[in-house]
């Protein structure tokens, strides 16, 4: 019997992260935290704080980087452009989402329509 133990992490968007539990939870060292943060991939909320504090989101960007470069070995500045790549796909998802939202169900006029 094999038992594979997972850790969980809470994130809540009010909640920050500093420099060193980012690196503890996305598996980036600090110094390539620091690339990432010169690329543009993740930003700290203040950076003139000392020590740099994170958001929720920047978490889940960064483990996503770490995946992200172990499967295709991207450099700083290709993960910098996955990432945004992936934002703005999310980003036309949820938009399309809403506009999903607003249409009048259309399932019972087809119905009619192919009946007839």
């Amino acid at each position: 019997m094999r038992v594979e133990l997972t850790e969980l992490y809470w994130l809540d968007e009010q909640h920050d992260v500093t420099l060193a539990e980012l690196a503890d939870l996305s598996g980036f060292s600090e110094g390539e935290l620091h690339e990432l943060e010169a690329s543009g991939a993740i930003a700290p909320v203040d950076a003139a704080t000392v020590p740099l504090r994170f958001s929720a989101r920047c978490v889940v960007a960064a483990r996503t980087a770490f995946r992200l470069r172990n499967d295709f070995e991207l450099d700083s500045q290709g993960l910098a452009v996955a990432l945004a790549l992936l934002e703005r796909i999310g980003s036309l998802e949820e938009t399309l989402r809403e506009l999903r939202a607003q249409l009048p169900s259309r399932s019972g006029g087809a119905r009619r329509k192919r009946d007839s």
